[in-house]
């Protein structure tokens, strides 16, 4: 009796460790999981502010410039496509067309003098950039938590985790190839 006593405890012991070390692997998978959804609800809350400045933008533009009408056309449908999304990758795709469409929304002042000098016009520009910065800042937190997730859910004991919840690796926010060019102005 006395020479099974410590072999239970040890097992006991490890038992123990196992236990914690299972634990603290699972919750981590979890947090980083529930992190990379939260990023992207914050990108999400900001892309639909935007899509929400998106109207009275384009209304105060089409007052001048009413030949421009594809522009507006491809926006309206981009926006409309971004709501009916049904995956984060389908939102992500849907919303860097639209960075595209107001990349020559906003190029149009420099070709209508007039527009630039429209207090609506400055403030809904004003609005939208500061929308795009906080776009941006939100992207690349969204990115990082992925990059997290992913970096844990591949590595050796994270991958096992990753497994038992059933969780897929996070796709990131990336710049879709048009807009990685300036737009250009033509008169």
């Amino acid at each position: 009796m006395r020479k099974i006593l410590p072999v239970i405890a040890i097992l006991v012991f490890l038992g123990v460790i196992f236990g914690v070390w299972y634990v603290k692997g699972y919750n981590k998978v979890v947090n980083l999981h529930e992190n990379v959804k939260n990023a992207w609800s914050q990108v999400d809350t900001q892309l639909k502010r935007r899509y929400d400045l998106i109207p009275n933008l384009v209304e105060t533009v089409k007052g001048y410039a009413t030949h421009e009408k594809e522009i507006f056309e491809n926006l309206a449908e981009a926006r409309k496509g971004y709501f009916t999304a049904p995956t984060v990758e389908k939102k992500a795709e849907a919303a860097t067309q639209i960075e595209g469409f107001l990349s020559r929304l906003l190029a149009f002042r420099e070709t209508y003098p007039d527009l630039k000098a429209n207090e609506s016009f400055l403030k809904l520009q004003d609005t939208l950039e500061g929308s795009e910065n906080r776009i941006s800042v939100e992207r690349k937190r969204y990115n990082d938590a992925v990059r997290e997730f992913n970096t844990y859910t591949k590595s050796f004991f994270g991958r096992f985790f990753a497994a038992r919840l059933g969780v897929p690796e996070a796709k990131y926010f990336e710049v879709a190839e048009i807009e990685k060019e300036a737009p250009k102005v033509k008169f």
